[in-house]
């Protein structure tokens, strides 16, 4: 199935580009496979947003802003959806960033920030691992029974 010009899919797999302009398909395609795959509407949605979250920080720190591949897969094991993000951008590892601190007021904060504390938010796991060929997986686990 296409989803844009730059994404194609294939069993559970989406194979796209690291671009800003291709997270709408990215949401679209983790949502639908969620559904399918067993994932009540909230689950699905908690789901879409950490992987919106966590392809948001590939594309503007991995690639700083540059074209390159990103590959999203969602499947089920157990009970759980489980999505493995891998792309080809230097080895980072965001499980090792500590939480923010959330007491600092919002006008003494800079801007961003929160995106690695919500994935940890909408997630029940996040591993990280950096692949053999290169680049990053980042795993985010979630179950699906309440």
């Amino acid at each position: 199935m296409l989803l844009h010009s730059n994404g194609m899919t294939t069993d559970g797999v989406l194979h796209t580009v690291a671009d800003l302009h291709n997270l709408a398909p990215i949401r679209d395609f983790v949502e639908h496979r969620a559904a399918a795959l067993g994932a009540p509407p909230s689950i699905a949605a908690d789901l879409v947003l950490a992987t919106d979250e966590a392809v948001t920080n590939v594309i503007e720190h991995g690639y700083r802003g540059q074209r390159g591949a990103l590959e999203i897969e969602v499947r089920r094991e157990a009970q759980d959806v489980v999505i493995f993000v891998r792309d080809h951008a230097p080895p980072f590892d965001l499980t090792s960033v500590p939480a923010p601190d959330l007491n600092i007021p919002l006008d003494e904060r800079e801007p961003g920030g929160l995106g690695i504390f919500l994935i940890r938010q909408y997630t029940d796991q996040v591993s990280h691992r950096v692949m053999s060929q290169g680049g990053n997986e980042l795993v985010l686990r979630k179950s699906i029974v309440a």
